[in-house]
């Protein structure tokens, strides 16, 4: 299945896995099967800002974010993470915490 580019006006993100870009929609649900797993949302932004989101943490929410999983793994979104590196995803992080905290535009 070929997605759409990702929304930034929507507070979608794009992560790429094992060479192919996916995208990052924070739905309601996707927020709230995020929030069960890692706590209150709220609490994980507040981690993120004081430079304390855990690596797994950041994984758990690209997992739960993702549009279309299709045949893809948790270990797979955590594999991309190690392989683009923390600086690379800081931008999709960013565009989610900003979209958990700012709501839809």
């Amino acid at each position: 299945m070929t997605e759409r580019p990702a929304n930034p006006h929507r507070g979608e993100a794009t992560l790429t896995i094992a060479g192919t870009p996916h995208v990052l929609r924070p739905t309601f649900t996707a927020l709230v099967a995020a929030e069960d797993e890692l706590g209150p949302l709220f609490s994980l932004v507040e981690r993120a800002g004081a430079g304390e989101l855990r690596l797994a943490e950041m994984a758990a929410l690209f997992w739960h974010c993702l549009a279309h999983r299709d045949g893809l793994t948790r270990e797979a979104v955590g594999e991309a993470v190690i392989r683009q590196g923390l600086a690379a995803c800081a931008a999709p992080l960013r565009t989610l915490l900003r979209q958990i905290l700012r709501g839809t535009v």
